[in-house]
């Protein structure tokens, strides 16, 4: 008999992944329409690239490359090619530039959002699927196309009532190229570089001392775990350190500098070396641009310690810090760290054409942003009016009823269940319903229908004191003529709010 049982999968979650309600992606709509008309304003347009990609065209910049399924999802189509989900949405547009290159203008300025995918480790607040929303110019090489993502990432920031509780961070891998040549690590010792960058990177998490580690043999970190460092000389080290100690704005220097003077500062540091030299003249046009716009004004920062992860990047990088407290799902107030970043990348549409293409763009982690702003926005979507079925006779009523009441952009349903009247109202309670609508046989024949108030129900039953004073000011259940449906309708969603 057991060999006759139909198999049941179990009800479970892949790990890394999550399902969303109502609530977050009313959220999370709101958060794009807002990054979407700020864009647009600039004269950014929309542009979409497929979920998956050929592996290769994704690039050497994901880590652990050694398989293709290592950093990201992939898979074999029937020819035997590997696909993968995309990982963020700059390697595709670069495919999608690369092969457009002869017909699109130059610049070219698109904005995409999108869900990409990281086969990742998960964590604590670190799902493996997460939406992005990005902005790039495509084929310019000025500082100006930084300063204006910059600018426009500010404008966003604002939009979205978080004036005063963030900083737009700037470097330039070009100065920190110079450093360490400066130091003695050449452009060409990609590996040692590879490691300093990516120990600068978390300079922020664990200090001085951490990198100083990471510069040298290597760091364990609380669990036991080995990072292996650079190995770079003493002198290096040393070298590198001081940068980051004078340019560090807790350092003692006399409270908050100006980006003029960090600049003017940061020019001792990379000596001789031509390409820390350009870096130093690529932050000096850019903070020109920000500073006669009014941005420099403590929303864009310069800030040396910003390195960017990924190793594409080869001037400009940027990130977008919160500067309020953020509690994580836990209840503990954290450091939340980035919600948006970016930077130039010259050297991504080459890889598939040979020829350079300058690039620079700016990514917004929307669902981080969104995690940010859990207790900040009040985003909802709009209020239901459900419509009961009083009888089978009269279903065709009600949908007359729904389709006028969503004429005037109310949003509405008729039930089509088959339950009692008592379900229903269950029913409507479990679709946070604002307002019942009710026309049965009698009330058509009257030429009424019933209006039931739901949300003020709820209060009333919290309350039996209040009751007789909520009644007289606002009853719960009504009875209007059936022209004036919709009239009411609004009047009752209006008390609401």
């Amino acid at each position: 008999m057991s060999g006759n049982k139909s198999f049941r999968p179990r009800a479970r979650l892949p790990r890394g992944f999550r399902d969303r309600g109502a609530a977050e992606i009313a959220a999370e709509r709101a958060v794009l329409d807002t990054i979407r008309r700020i864009y647009e304003s600039y004269g950014f347009e929309p542009l979409e690239t497929p979920s998956f990609e050929y592996t290769d065209a994704l690039g050497k910049f994901l880590p652990d490359l050694d398989r293709p399924n290592e950093g990201v999802f992939s898979l074999q189509d029937e020819d035997g090619q590997w696909l993968s989900l995309r990982y963020d949405l700059t390697a595709p547009l670069a495919r999608y530039v690369a092969e457009h290159a002869q017909s699109l203008p130059r610049p070219f300025r698109r904005y995409q959002t999108g869900t990409v995918w990281r086969n990742e480790k998960p964590g604590p607040g670190r799902f493996r699927e997460f939406t992005q929303f990005d902005a790039d110019t495509v084929g310019s090489a000025s500082p100006a196309a930084d300063a204006e993502l910059l600018m426009m990432l500010a404008d966003t920031l604002e939009a979205l009532d978080l004036g005063g509780d963030y900083v737009i961070k700037v470097n330039s891998r070009k100065l920190l190229d110079g450093v360490l040549e400066a130091a003695g690590v050449g452009l060409d010792d990609l590996a040692r570089r590879g490691i300093v960058l990516r120990a600068i990177d978390k300079l922020d998490r664990l200090g001085l001392d951490g990198l100083a580690k990471l510069l040298g043999q290597g760091r364990k970190d609380e669990s036991g775990d080995f990072t292996k460092g650079a190995n770079l000389p003493a002198t290096a080290i040393d070298a590198v350190l001081k940068f980051f100690a004078a340019n560090d704005p807790e350092s003692g220097r006399g409270g908050p500098r100006s980006n003029t003077q960090i600049l003017a500062e940061l020019q001792s540091f990379v000596g001789t070396s031509t390409i820390g030299a350009a870096g130093i003249a690529d932050l000096v046009a850019l903070n020109e641009l920000i500073a006669a716009n009014g941005y420099a004004d403590g929303r864009i920062a310069i800030d040396p310690s910003i390195v960017r992860g990924l190793d594409y990047y080869t001037g400009a990088v940027f990130e977008a810090q919160l500067t309020f407290p953020v509690a994580n799902e836990a209840g503990e107030t954290v450091v939340f760290g980035s919600v948006a970043g970016g930077g130039r990348y010259d050297d991504l549409v080459a890889r598939f054409t040979g020829q350079a293409m300058p690039a620079t763009g700016v990514s917004i982690g929307v669902s981080r942003l969104l995690t940010a702003l859990r207790n900040r926005t009040s985003a909802q979507i709009a209020p239901l009016v459900v419509v009961l079925a009083m009888d089978k006779a009269g279903l065709a009523e009600s949908f007359a009823l729904v389709r006028e009441l969503r004429a005037a952009g109310i949003r509405a349903e008729a039930y089509v269940g088959d339950a009692g009247l008592k379900a229903q109202f269950k029913y409507a309670d479990k679709r946070g319903a604002a307002i019942a609508v009710m026309e049965g046989s009698d009330e058509r024949a009257r030429g009424e229908i019933t209006l039931k108030d739901l949300a003020l129900g709820a209060e009333l039953a919290k309350s039996v004191e209040s009751r007789a004073a909520w009644v007289e000011g606002r009853p719960a259940q009504i009875a209007v003529p059936r022209g004036e449906l919709v009239a009411r309708v609004n009047a009752m969603l209006a008390r609401e709010g």
